[in-house]
């Protein structure tokens, strides 16, 4: 459906593409506008967007060899639904056990904490689970949950599927690689994300 969507929306007339460069001549910025909506990519996300801050000393993470990046922060806004991710991925040379303890005391202000483990590492888009087009008024349907529960990659949730954050954690030698992640959804019951 989402694939679908952003098909129609890029093959529409009157569209307006704006792409930014970087230094190095690839594509850092893209905005696309269409008459029914936008879609907004940026490969240098900035973590306080994400609603959480980043963890003392650590280094955010180059990207890879492959061109794979390690920080996107991509907006699709129409008047039938939106997304709204924002991912930034990071290296710290403390331990998981350090890195998990601190995310929980910041995520904690956004309610209960659900931790769970998983093998999948964060580059592998982890376990973030949206709600795009599911009943809104269903509490379970809200409701974030493990889809896995034993792995050496730890990740902690709070919100709901909907508007969430999530922290992926992962042993890397004797230091830590984490991702910061902040998913917000919404139906074609809202304007704007």
């Amino acid at each position: 459906m989402l694939l679908s969507a952003l098909t129609v929306l890029v093959a529409l007339p009157a569209c307006k593409i704006n792409v930014k460069k970087s230094d190095n001549g690839e594509d850092k910025k893209v905005d696309i506008e269409t008459p029914l909506g936008g879609i907004h990519v940026n490969k240098e996300a900035n973590a306080r967007d994400t609603g959480l801050p980043v963890y003392p000393g650590a280094r955010e993470k180059d990207t890879a060899k492959d061109g794979e990046e390690k920080s996107a922060n991509v907006n699709i806004s129409t008047g039938f639904f939106g997304v709204k991710v924002v991912a930034i991925e990071f290296l710290s040379d403390d331990p998981p056990e350090k890195i998990t303890a601190y995310y929980k005391d910041q995520l904690k202000k956004y309610g209960a904490i659900l931790e769970c483990h998983t093998t999948d590492r964060h580059g592998d888009a982890g376990d973030v689970d949206v709600n795009l087009g599911e009943d809104h008024d269903k509490k379970d349907s809200q409701q974030l949950t493990c889809e896995h529960n034993s792995g050496t990659t730890i990740e902690l949730k709070v919100g709901t599927k909907d508007n969430q954050h999530l922290v992926s954690i992962s042993p890397q030698g004797k230091g830590t690689d984490f991702a910061l992640v902040f998913v917000q959804t919404h139906g074609g019951d809202k304007d704007t994300i």
